[in-house]
């Protein structure tokens, strides 16, 4: 897979996914791992391993309870804390401490707060809770906002060009509407992922 992504001029690989098997009709369980968080952990955390080894950054997606795609852009994947943090947070978890590079939020809702505004998630829970310090990037037009994504610790905007940030995000700093610290901050893992 490494020497696959270098020969299309990249150094980061959008996966793995794995996102845990929730329902039976979701259309991309084909590409996930399980519906068991052990064993998709035990397979993300070497795929992970491996591909950054041979010089390649990993990102493990879709953070968080992107197990529909029906509606998925809209849809709010209803899931008690203990389960999220048992089932569906646990592979996330292992391939963070297995030290991956990147993680994309996904576009669904979690508990009525999409996944790229979502401070409990990748503040509280990633930053904080397991101390991991790499980029995460929204699925491709994942990120609806500006604000919000910032003050969650949403890092990049995908794809480009800038949406909802670039001259935008800079008069918002300007007016005070978003925080430079935590613009710096995403800035800075930005520069560490490159």
């Amino acid at each position: 897979l490494a020497e696959e992504t270098r020969t299309k001029g990249a150094d980061v690989l959008l996966g793995p996914t794995m996102n845990i098997h929730r329902s039976v009709t979701n259309g991309r369980n084909f590409e996930c791992f399980s519906e068991d968080p052990w064993l998709t952990a035990e397979l993300a955390v070497a795929y992970v391993r491996g591909l950054q080894d041979a010089g390649v950054g990993a990102t493990p997606k879709h953070f968080i309870g992107n197990e529909s795609e029906i509606e998925r852009t809209t849809v709010s994947s209803m899931i008690p804390e203990v389960a999220l943090r048992e089932t569906y947070l646990a592979p996330f978890e292992a391939v963070a401490k297995a030290g991956a590079w990147a993680m994309m939020s996904s576009y669904n809702k979690v508990n009525g707060t999409y996944s790229a505004e979502s401070r409990w998630l990748l503040t509280g829970v990633m930053r904080e809770d397991w101390n991991w310090d790499g980029l995460v990037m929204s699925d491709w037009f994942g990120s609806r906002s500006l604000e919000p994504t910032i003050e969650a610790g949403l890092d990049l905007e995908m794809p480009g060009p800038a949406r909802d940030r670039g001259a935008a995000l800079a008069a918002a700093v300007r007016e005070g509407r978003a925080s430079a610290e935590k613009v710096r901050a995403s800035a800075r893992r930005m520069l560490r992922l490159m």
